[in-house]
């Protein structure tokens, strides 16, 4: 049996809501052991608020509540490290078969780790992603072998083998958006193959707004902006990445303004990414989307 490491990033999280996760996980680690998909689980928060989010009594206090179940480190970083380094960070330390980079808000049905690895029992799989609700990514997929574009690390599991044949998520690029998607098109640059796993299911804690939509916080409308024009350069089509700068430049809007002015800086320093897939065979870009959806027209 395999063994599997869960890994979040925290910052200013609600710690209610965190164990409310750990409550869901312990029952996911109990149905896992129990099938034999796992033999052992181990749960990593590394903490990036400013001031640590649970104090080392009450981490005690969660460790003796799921002993048995899973084992918990909490470590607090003392710095906003951003997502992909802040993964990177808990990465150096994995000693695990299987890692499940999760999104602290993401609460696991019983089944998700049973599901979350039946595809891994195939060759040439190097990635699997859950399926959010209460919105369902819309990311087309193919429905009889699950083969997508790439996977939102929100809830994806991957063989610790992948990741030491791709390496670790590019931090110097990414702080906080597409890093995700950046690392699955590197996988499937490896010749191997990210996977949709709709039997997968986990519950998403995102705010709705009343027509149904994401309720983004102004980090994630800076940082989703400033990935948009860094990961085109980095696949290779800077046309647009130019593109993209025409419309942020002198658009009025705080967050695309900003961001515009990081990309420009980058480019006079000579800090962005070297360019990879030069002959355009993994990297999707479809409007402002990285795959096509199939819930759009």
């Amino acid at each position: 049996m395999a063994t599997l490491r869960i890994q979040s990033i925290l910052f200013h999280n609600d710690t209610a809501a965190i164990e409310r996760t750990l409550e869901c996980i312990h029952r996911a680690a109990d149905l896992a052991t129990a099938q034999g998909v796992y033999s052992a689980v181990r749960v990593a928060y590394g903490d990036c608020s400013p001031v640590a989010l649970f104090l080392p009594e009450e981490i005690q206090r969660l460790q003796s509540l799921h002993a048995g179940y899973f084992e918990l480190d909490i470590t607090h970083f003392g710095a906003n490290l951003g997502s992909a380094k802040g993964h990177n960070t808990l990465l150096q330390h994995i000693t695990a078969d299987h890692v499940l980079i999760m999104n602290p808000d993401v609460v696991l049905a019983p089944n998700t780790l049973v599901e979350l690895a039946r595809p891994l029992l195939a060759a040439g799989v190097g990635m699997v992603e859950a399926r959010q609700l209460p919105i369902e990514h819309p990311k087309a997929y193919n429905p009889a072998t699950g083969e997508t574009s790439w996977a939102t690390t929100a809830c994806a599991l991957i063989p610790a083998e992948v990741i030491v044949k791709v390496g670790n998520f590019d931090s110097d690029t990414f702080f906080l958006y597409c890093d995700d998607v950046d690392y699955s098109w590197r996988i499937r640059l490896a010749n191997l193959k990210v996977i949709y796993q709709p039997s997968a299911v986990v519950f998403h804690d995102k705010r709705l707004s009343d027509e149904g939509g994401w309720l983004p916080s102004s980090a994630e409308k800076y940082y989703s902006a400033e990935a948009a024009l860094l990961l085109p350069y980095k696949w290779s089509r800077p046309d647009i990445s130019e593109r993209i700068l025409r419309q942020y430049r002198g658009s009025g809007i705080d967050h695309l303004e900003r961001a515009a002015a990081e990309y420009i800086k980058r480019l006079s320093e000579g800090t962005l990414p070297n360019p990879i897939d030069p002959d355009h065979r993994i990297a999707e870009f479809l409007g402002d989307m990285y795959a096509a959806h199939r819930f759009t027209i």
